[in-house]
């Protein structure tokens, strides 16, 4: 990436970064809670075993939430070669930043992080709670899928590459060899 492009680039993903992560603190707890509530009333026995791990499940989603930006987003900003330590560096100011920015909105624009607040009044809904836990996933499988698409777009222009190298070099022996004949 160009120095350019991510000097307005960084700020946008460093955004982005900030409100997936301070949402999904937010917003896992009831949307997983929804979804188990929900199941319970079809399926008690499923539903009782899953409030009993409800903790673990938390813990997955925000998980999948966590990995997807430490991921994704640093990929976006330091580009597929980055350093492990580069890489750390970038998620641990990610982090860092979805507290530091999530308690100075507390504290000095109480109304607008209340707004967010109140946004987990839709999680109650079990359909988007679902949608909101299945984000994640489907964010990974079509970086997954794009990148993949990347890849073997890349293997056949270097296929086609080799054979046209190929195709040269034998055109241009077999013009030598015309040439030695005459």
């Amino acid at each position: 990436m160009s120095l350019g492009k991510a000097a307005w680039v960084t700020p946008v993903y460093i955004s982005v970064a900030w409100t997936l992560m301070v949402s999904y603190q937010l917003f896992t707890q009831t949307a997983v809670t929804t979804v188990t509530d929900y199941i319970e009333m079809f399926w008690p026995s499923v539903g009782a075993w899953l409030v009993s791990r409800i903790d673990m499940i938390v813990f997955i989603y925000a998980f999948a939430w966590v990995f997807l930006l430490s991921s994704a987003i640093p990929s976006a900003i330091l580009g597929k070669e980055r350093g492990v330590l580069i890489q750390f560096f970038v998620c641990l100011t990610l982090t860092f930043m979805a507290f530091v920015i999530q308690d100075v909105l507390t504290i000095y624009g109480g109304r607008q992080i209340g707004q967010i607040f109140s946004l987990v009044v839709l999680f109650h809904n079990p359909f988007l709670a679902v949608g909101y836990l299945l984000i994640p996933y489907l964010l990974m499988l079509m970086l997954d899928i794009s990148s993949r698409k990347k890849h073997k777009k890349k293997e056949e222009i270097e296929r086609a590459t080799a054979a046209y190298l190929e195709n040269a070099t034998a055109e241009e022996q077999k013009a030598q060899e015309e040439e030695y004949s005459y």
